[in-house]
């Protein structure tokens, strides 16, 4: 933020408000709108964070996070604390005490939400501050209306600054990573096991699921999301294929704890590989270990997406072109997350950042290949979050 000439960050994404706050936003945020949870992070680290959250969400953000100076906006949900009440009486009574009374917004009220901010801020003498805001998120008719709150301050776009933020993990954040690519690997375990003849598409994914759901169970973790990308034969649409000899099966799948998701991808052939596909493997696997050489702090992200493209180039495929190599991995809206390994992304590799590093190849009529795995950046290099062999792997008859 200092670099960025910044007094503070404001952040509506419900993502961005867990990440700086440490606690969910609450249910107001389903509405996709900007007001219904606002973090406030001051540059200066001597100023306490601050947040404007709804009644609802109130008491579990104030266990979660009791440092945060709050402030509280009704909605829509009528809530009361009836301790001690023992008739209808008593707790109409309870309403008035816990100053509950009067009725309450559809949804939720922005602009009182937003009036709360604006309070806020001159409270803390920093009515003209300067302000980056996650303009990715926020809806254009929302900005105006900030803008409308805060007419003193000077509101820039702090997206940027925010995704480098991100970019780095927290220990907390690195450990919620790790378990969900152990999950999600186990889960390809589960899967494999599962793999018949005339097995289904939609047989895979329940044997993945149930393997990702039973390591995090016996971890006493409970997931909280899981998402797949499961392929069989050479139509990549075709959500009825099943498995036959000579099938490709690409398994591209990821499972969420706290929020954060992981990445990483498989292919495994029923039976006999075709020859092409042996042939297209191997130049996936030198691309991939080329790439993974590049992963290095003070290297660009850009640099690895050059020499990955060189490689696959070298192998034969003289018009492969993607767009990127992989990205970082985190608890954003999406699986991918910025930075990614672009061409033309000159954003430095740091230590702290956990990145997922991909090689794939997709052909209609043919089938799907994928090499995809989670790593931590380290000081001199990167650890490994997966343990499965990379390569096309054959599961015999």
């Amino acid at each position: 933020m200092q670099e960025a000439d910044l007094d503070g960050l404001l952040l509506f994404q419900p993502e961005a408000f867990r990440y700086a706050i440490g606690a969910p936003a609450g249910v107001a945020t389903m509405w996709g709108r900007a007001g219904a949870a606002i973090a406030f992070v001051p540059a200066d680290a001597g100023l306490a964070l601050a947040a404007v959250v709804s009644d609802h969400a109130l008491p579990s953000i104030r266990k979660s996070a009791p440092d945060v100076e709050l402030r509280s906006h009704r909605i829509w949900i009528d809530t009361v604390d009836t301790t001690d009440a023992g008739s209808i009486a008593q707790i109409d009574q309870c309403y008035r005490r816990g100053g509950s009374t009067g009725e309450r917004p559809e949804t939720f009220d922005r602009e009182v939400s937003f009036g709360l901010l604006g309070e806020l801020l001159r409270e803390r003498g920093l009515s003209e501050a300067r302000l980056g805001v996650d303009v990715e998120f926020m809806p254009a008719a929302d900005f105006a209306a900030l803008k409308h709150h805060l007419p003193r301050a000077l509101l820039t776009d702090g997206s940027t600054v925010l995704r480098r933020l991100r970019s780095v993990k927290t220990p907390v954040e690195i450990a919620r990573l790790r378990l969900a690519a152990n999950a999600a690997e186990a889960g390809i375990v589960r899967m494999v096991e599962a793999i018949r003849p005339g097995s289904s598409v939609k047989s895979l994914s329940d044997a993945w699921k149930s393997g990702a759901k039973a390591f995090a169970i016996g971890k006493g973790v409970s997931l909280s999301g899981s998402w797949d990308y499961i392929s069989v034969g050479p139509d990549l649409s075709d959500a009825n294929a099943t498995v036959v000899p000579g099938a490709l099966i690409k398994a591209d799948v990821g499972t969420l704890v706290e929020g954060y998701s992981s990445d990483s991808a498989r292919t495994f052939v029923y039976g006999e590989a075709p020859p092409l596909a042996n042939d297209l493997d191997k130049i996936l696997l030198e691309a991939f270990a080329a790439g993974l050489e590049q992963i290095l702090p003070g290297n660009t992200f850009g640099a690895v997406h050059r020499v990955v493209t060189a490689a696959i180039r070298r192998g034969g495929l003289s018009e492969y072109h993607r767009g990127h190599f992989g990205h970082s991995v985190g608890g954003s809206a999406g699986i991918e997350e910025w930075p990614f390994f672009s061409m033309g992304n000159e954003e430095l590799i740091q230590p702290g950042m956990v990145v997922a590093l991909e090689t794939p190849f997709y052909g209609n009529g043919f089938g799907a290949l994928m090499i995809e795995d989670q790593f931590l950046v380290t000081s001199d290099g990167t650890e490994c979050m997966n343990r499965l062999p990379r390569g096309l792997q054959k599961i015999m008859y």
